[in-house]
């Protein structure tokens, strides 16, 4: 679609990463603070987020889960408990130093994540199998010293929620771990409305501390890949370094096992590049914070208020997120606005359609305009945001399959490469030197994962030749 209505949006096709930029800044969903590497999270940006927030952590409360909070400082000996933990996040962690005009006996780190500190409490709380499971979640903010960044996608803090659960049993962890990912995978297809693919990372890709880590992938316009969800079995490393065990109905002492899993607001950077087109933001009913924007055409004419009115309210009281703009701007500007903002039906009500018993709904996905009685409004609407929310994801899967290719040598890669964007799919031996050269030669192909759902392209590893083990998602990220 050429970008006729907001001149200040690159189109996709000449710069994808100039386009999510102006998209973001033209949406006002976030802006840089004066901390580089921070974000200003801006009430239209913020909304998305609160969504999200409202909708997973209904989710989560189902499967048992219970929020707390923990502080945002850890003593610097607890991060330095776990050894493979700390050597993963160390160049990304931010020291306090000095408090109260003092210098501290010992230095604070401002939490990259929070396994640590879970493990602190839990050490006091466990000692009976009574005590467990622990099903815990916080919604919270973590610092990471982050050498590049982009709205959304990096930034030094961001929002996330992190879920930490501790277990008797090792089946037990393991299960929570896979009912997690499955939570994350639902959210995002069916209420994000984009496809991904799910899948365990490689040994050199996993979590820093965990015995597995596995994760859903999803596709940008652009080819390439974001990691939209990780959920982590960490085993009884963390519990152990913690002296964390508990006894059993017959008093014998055990380790306990436990498990980690985050989504953030990366998430948000996702939405925008699998939906947006070049006019802005085209956000998915279910989760967008306006679902509707009316705009009263010829509004000083009599009647036209008026009626817009009643139509707002009956959308209210149908419990739709609706919003009416009576700016004195033209109506053009407002089609804009909406635009931008990615709302996904604008309703259009003037003199002609008060005559005619009628409004004009307009999809933000397709542009597609529909005139409606207004006796049958409730119904339509209802019936155009849903197919509107599944065709969404339908575009996108059409997308994300269209876009992934099989090769079975380097040389098949780096010619995928130049003809196409998107991911491969390529058998691998398992050695993380050949994952390190594959990545390498191919001009940034990393592993994504191992896909749940494997195929045989063919027996050997397409990197050294040898008898392969996997069929690994390759790509490039962001």
């Amino acid at each position: 679609m050429d970008n006729k209505n907001n001149k200040a949006i690159t189109n996709q096709e000449v710069d994808f990463a100039a386009w999510y930029t102006d998209v973001v800044r033209e949406a006002k969903l976030c802006e840089y603070s004066s901390v580089k590497g921070c974000l200003n999270y801006l009430p239209n940006g913020y909304a998305i987020w609160e969504n999200i927030k409202s909708i997973l952590d209904k989710k989560f409360k189902e499967t048992g889960v219970e929020n707390v909070y923990l502080p945002v400082l850890i003593p610097e000996s607890l991060l330095q408990k776990e050894k493979d933990h700390i050597e993963g996040f160390a160049p990304e962690v931010a020291l306090v130093t000095r408090g109260g005009g003092e210098d501290l006996e010992e230095n604070l780190c401002i939490r990259p994540t929070s396994e640590t500190l879970f493990c602190d409490i839990w050490q006091h709380m466990v000692k009976s199998y009574r005590d467990l499971p622990l099903i815990w979640n916080q919604w919270n903010s973590v610092f990471r010293w982050e050498k590049t960044t982009r709205p959304f996608l990096r930034s030094r803090e961001f929002l996330w929620q992190e879920g930490h659960t501790l277990h008797a049993t090792k089946e037990e962890a393991f299960e929570r771990t896979k009912m997690m990912l499955q939570v994350y995978y639902d959210f995002v297809t069916k209420d994000l409305a984009i496809p991904i693919i799910c899948g365990q990372k490689t040994e050199s890709e996993k979590f820093a501390g965990a015995e597995a880590t596995f994760t859903i992938e999803s596709m940008m316009k652009d080819g390439k890949a974001l990691q939209s969800g990780t959920s982590h079995f960490f085993g009884s490393g963390f519990p152990d370094a913690f002296g964390i065990k508990f006894t059993d109905a017959q008093n014998k002492l055990h380790s306990a096992y436990e498990t980690s899993w985050g989504l953030s607001t990366r998430i948000i950077g996702a939405l925008i590049m699998v939906h947006g087109d070049n006019s802005g933001l085209v956000l998915p009913p279910r989760i967008a914070p306006t679902q509707i924007m009316i705009i009263p055409i010829a509004q000083h004419k009599d009647g036209v208020l008026d009626t817009c009115s009643k139509v707002y309210k009956s959308l209210e009281d149908a419990h739709f997120r609706v919003k009416m703009d009576i700016s004195d701007k033209t109506p053009g500007y407002k089609f804009s606005q909406q635009e931008v903002l990615g709302i996904p039906l604008r309703i259009e009500i003037g003199p002609k359609d008060i005559e005619n018993k009628q409004v004009a709904i307009t999809r933000r996905d397709n542009h597609e305009k529909i005139f409606v009685k207004m006796e049958n409004l409730l119904d339509n609407v209802k019936e155009i945001l849903d197919s509107m929310q599944q065709e969404m994801y339908d575009r996108a899967l059409k997308h994300l399959n269209e876009n992934i290719y099989p090769a079975t040598t380097i040389e098949e890669m780096l010619e995928i490469d130049k003809k196409n964007k998107g991911f491969i799919k390529a058998m691998w031996c398992g050695d993380a030197e050949c994952e390190q050269k594959i990545k390498e030669k191919t001009n940034g192909y990393g592993s994504r994962c191992i896909p749940f759902e494997q195929e045989q392209i063919s027996d050997k590893c397409v990197c050294c030749g040898k008898k392969a083990k996997h069929m690994v998602l390759w790509g490039k990220s962001y």
